[in-house]
């Protein structure tokens, strides 16, 4: 039997007023403008305004934001030290 080798990952934005992101794995920071989690494909920040958290979902991997959506970046980190590579990077 072979074994899937990918991570699944969706996000989808519904008029830069709603985000739906699936494969959350923690919250590392939150506020109206910034989101910050480790996703199982990786670091996601997002970016915006009036950003508030209108339903998390450890369980499913499901998080849901709403505010307007500026920016979505990815910041690869190496397992098992995926929280210091990530603050490592941002204060170099």
């Amino acid at each position: 039997m072979e074994e899937k080798s990918f991570k699944e990952q969706n996000i989808v934005i519904q008029n830069r007023e709603k985000t739906v992101v699936t494969g959350v794995e923690d919250i590392l920071s939150f506020d109206d403008e910034l989101v910050i989690m480790q996703t199982n494909l990786g670091m996601l920040t997002i970016k915006g305004q009036e950003l508030k958290m209108n339903k998390l979902n450890l369980d499913n991997s499901e998080l849901i934001i709403e505010g307007k959506t500026c920016a979505i970046a990815y910041s690869d980190a190496v397992d098992g030290n995926k929280k210091q590579g990530f603050m490592s990077k941002l204060f170099k």
